[in-house]
């Protein structure tokens, strides 16, 4: 059993900063992801970190989010500059065990709670 725990959902302004975190329990080859649902929308995927570091972005957040994790921390992070009203979601870390070919499309079995980022205009 994996367990997610994100923080650091906050309201800021357009053009601002935030950073996500998530506690990861022990997973075992883990593609690791961001995910969103804004009010009224369909969940979309954010980002995804594969065990070898290599990444995948929407192409909404290309250059302005990074995901990345401290193994030793056991901690997923989503880096989220130069925010837009859009982004205003509730996000939430997944992952998918034993997944080498990670995206998207990967089956995230274990989901966090979810942190809250409001963005104003």
């Amino acid at each position: 059993q994996v367990q997610l725990v994100e923080s650091g959902g906050d309201s800021v302004q357009a053009g601002g900063s935030l950073r996500l975190s998530c506690a990861v329990s022990k997973c075992t080859a883990c593609c690791m992801g961001w995910f969103r649902r804004a009010p009224g929308k369909e969940r979309e995927g954010v980002a995804t970190i594969a065990r070898d570091a290599s990444t995948t972005y929407a192409e909404s957040v290309k250059g302005r989010f990074t995901i990345y994790q401290d193994n030793g921390k056991n901690t997923l992070y989503l880096a989220m500059n130069k925010l837009k009203f859009e982004d205003t979601a509730m996000y939430y870390c997944a992952a998918a065990p034993w997944t080498y070919a990670c995206s998207f499309s990967a089956i995230f079995n274990y989901w966090g709670q979810g942190t809250q980022v409001t963005v104003s205009s």
